[in-house]
């Protein structure tokens, strides 16, 4: 496991811990942008992905979450399921610190790119993802994958398959 790390902003990154479930779990829902997820599922991700998911402190108190994990039948890829940054800490970039800290970890060590779904109108995750290819100086493709009508039955937008690669 990695030791937390310390940035010159006062923010600390950690990977995450059973006992963060509930913490996770609100900074989510008080997002008010993102899919909430079960508490169990949080607390699941906190225990068994801890490794590929981090947490971002600010004074002790939990203010940027994001979720990821390496899929089995493709260990050169860091899928990342959610980035949640609390309104405290906007603006800071630490959804941008918290995706470099994790391809900073021994279990990415082995992760050539990086992928993710975002719907067209979330102009926050494109940012995010544009600036994190650019600074990796890695191409960003994107398609159609989960989609409104096919997936989720008209009732939630298309999510396109963001992917980013070659990572060095």
């Amino acid at each position: 496991m990695t030791s937390p790390s310390q940035p010159a902003t006062g923010l600390a990154f950690r990977p995450p811990s059973t006992e963060d479930g509930t913490d996770v779990w609100d900074l989510i829902r008080n997002s008010g942008a993102l899919d909430e997820n079960s508490m169990y599922c949080n607390l699941v991700q906190c225990d068994h992905f801890s490794e590929t998911c981090v947490i971002a402190e600010l004074d002790g108190v939990i203010v940027g979450w994001i979720s990821a994990f390496i899929p089995p039948d493709a260990p050169d890829t860091l899928f990342v399921w959610q980035v949640a940054v609390g309104e405290q800490a906007r603006g800071r970039g630490v959804a941008k610190k918290m995706l470099a800290e994790l391809f900073e970890r021994p279990v990415c060590a082995d992760v050539k790119q990086l992928k993710t779904t975002i719907t067209a109108d979330n102009d926050a995750s494109w940012a995010l993802f544009n600036s994190f290819a650019s600074n990796m100086d890695a191409e960003l493709e994107r398609e159609p994958h989960y989609k409104s009508d096919t997936h989720f039955g008209g009732k939630h937008a298309t999510e396109y398959m963001v992917t980013i690669g070659e990572i060095a």
